[in-house]
C-alpha cells in the first residue's frame, strides 16, 4: 500500500520515496524528510514501492532491503533495468562488508546500516541530490534569521553566527516551521534520532545555547508544550 504524506516544500520540491515496513523507521525518516522541506511518498510493499519509484516524479529513493512482496534486492534490480540514474540509498540490517559490495555492484547509490541518524540520512540525500542534478534550493528564512542549509552558515540579522553542527539541526527545524510548536519529544527525534542516548535535559540545553547566540525572544517556550520559533515575518 502507498501512503503520500503532506507536501511541506510546495510542488516543487524534491519528492523522495521511501520503501520501508517497519512503522518506527518511516515514521521518524518521513518527519525528519518533511521537516527539512521534502515531498515525501512511502510504501511498505516491495512491489507497489516498485511501482512508485518508476515513476518520474520521484527524484530519490530510500529503499529497504528486507521487504514483503518483492526483495529489496529484487526492486533495485529492475528499477536499474527502467530507471538507471535514480538515485538510491539502502538501508539494511546487514553490515557485512560482502552485503555492502552486493548492493553496490547492484546499484545502490548508497547504503546505510539500521540503526542510523536521520540527520545522516540527510546528509547523504543531499550528497546525492548534488550528484544527479536534482539539488534544491537550500535556504530558510524568518523574522530575520537565515541559513544557507548546503554551505552550512547561519546569519541573524545579516550578520553570520557560529553554530554547532546540533544547534543547526535544531535551528533549522523549528525555521522551516515557523511558528509551530514541537515537543521535547518530537525534537529529540528529528534533531538526534535513533542513535541519541543523552542526557533528557538536552533539548533544553541547545535550545539555551540558541537563545544566546540568536537572542532570547526568538524562540519561545509553551509551557507544557515544547519550543517553537517565533518573530516570524512568514
Amino acid at each position: 500500500m502507498l501512503e503520500r504524506s503532506k507536501e511541506t516544500g510546495g510542488h516543487g520540491a524534491v519528492a523522495i520515496l521511501v520503501v520501508e515496513d517497519e512503522e518506527g523507521i518511516v515514521s521518524f525518516v518521513r518527519r525528519g524528510l518533511e521537516n527539512a522541506g521534502y515531498r515525501v511518498v512511502v510504501s511498505a510493499d516491495g512491489v507497489d514501492g516498485l511501482v512508485m519509484a518508476l515513476s518520474d516524479d520521484v527524484d530519490l529513493v530510500v529503499l529497504d532491503l528486507g521487504l514483503p512482496g518483492l526483495s529489496g534486492e529484487e526492486v533495485l534490480r529492475r528499477l536499474r533495468l527502467r530507471r538507471p540514474s535514480v538515485p538510491v540509498i539502502v538501508l539494511t540490517a546487514k553490515d557485512a562488508v560482502d552485503d555492502r559490495i552486493a548492493n553496490l555492484d547492484a546499484g545502490a547509490d548508497d547504503y546505510m546500516v539500521k540503526p542510523f541518524s536521520v540527520r545522516e540520512l540527510l546528509a547523504r540525500i543531499r550528497a546525492r541530490l548534488r550528484t544527479s542534478g536534482h539539488e534544491r534550493g537550500d535556504t530558510l528564512s524568518a523574522g530575520g534569521l537565515t541559513l544557507d542549509l548546503s554551505g552550512h552558515t547561519a546569519f541573524v540579522d545579516g550578520a553570520t553566527i557560529a553554530l554547532s553542527a546540533r544547534e543547526f539541526a535544531l535551528l533549522s527545524v523549528l525555521l522551516n516551521h515557523p511558528g509551530q510548536v514541537f515537543s521535547q519529544a518530537q525534537l529529540l527525534d528529528l534533531v538526534w534520532g535513533y542513535d541519541f542516548d543523552g542526557a533528557s535535559n538536552v533539548v533544553e540545553v541547545y535550545v539555551s545555547q540558541l537563545r544566546r547566540k540568536l537572542g532570547a525572544e526568538r524562540i519561545q517556550t509553551v509551557r507544557g508544550v515544547g519550543y517553537r520559533l517565533s518573530g516570524s515575518d512568514q
